[in-house]
């Protein structure tokens, strides 16, 4: 089973849990009990973050490499999409898998965004930081585009460029999926699943040793430097 909305609800060291039967769901053959670890919050997170968007359409991922992005960059491609991504390094952009990525430390994004999509801009930005990249969205974003943001941490009350947006008819989505709905959920579930039985998605377990060695997890989850998700085997 993976918990398809509350892995963080009662404890990451947990061995067993209590939960709704609409909180869970079988994992298909093939995906191990590490992968399914992996999924949860950030793959739920990124499936809805790309909820409505078509083939053809052009989609940008900021944090590329994140646990997010990761998923993100795949069910975009999945879905049809033209996928870019905002990394670090070239390490980064191999983890996250996307073929088209951007070093936003050396390059200016935006520019490099409207070069990519031959000038037509982005029809959706999938976002790590609404505010480190609002000014990426405003500049990109086609007429009628979305944005969906699921964190700020670097600027936790940041400033609206409300003007900017509205004149771009732009959509803000904050995603949280704690609060879909069952309906909501269920059709996302049953997507990913699918995804994950056609052999779709990849994962990215990183071993965090056994209940024993937690401490060093933590720290190791806390160092930010590892590309994937810490799993213990417990």
């Amino acid at each position: 089973m993976w918990n398809a909305q509350w892995e963080r609800a009662f404890g990451t060291a947990a061995k067993y849990v209590c939960l709704p039967v609409d909180r869970v769901a079988p994992l298909p053959d093939g995906t191990s009990f590490a992968e399914g670890a992996c999924l949860g919050i950030p793959a739920m997170t990124a499936w809805y973050a790309l909820d409505g968007v078509e083939a053809g359409q052009s989609v940008l991922v900021t944090g590329g490499a994140g646990s997010v992005g990761r998923y993100a960059c795949q069910m975009a491609a999945i879905l049809g999409a033209r996928v870019i991504t905002t990394v670090s390094s070239e390490a980064k952009a191999a983890h996250a898998g996307c073929e088209t990525w951007i070093n936003y430390r050396t390059t200016d994004v935006a520019e490099a965004v409207m070069e990519f999509t031959d000038g037509a801009g982005l029809d959706r930005v999938v976002d790590v930081d609404f505010a480190a990249n609002q000014d990426i969205a405003v500049r990109c974003l086609k007429p009628g585009g979305t944005i969906a943001t699921y964190a700020s941490a670097s600027v936790m009350a940041p400033e609206l460029q409300f003007y900017p947006l509205m004149f771009r008819n732009v959509t803000l989505r904050m995603i949280i999926v704690y609060h879909l709905t069952g309906a909501v959920r269920a059709r996302g579930t049953a997507e990913v699943n699918g995804w994950l039985a056609d052999g779709k998605l990849s994962h990215a377990v990183v071993p965090g040793g056994t209940l024993s060695d937690i401490a060093a997890a933590h720290d190791m989850v806390a160092a930010g430097d590892k590309m994937g998700t810490v799993v213990l085997d417990i």
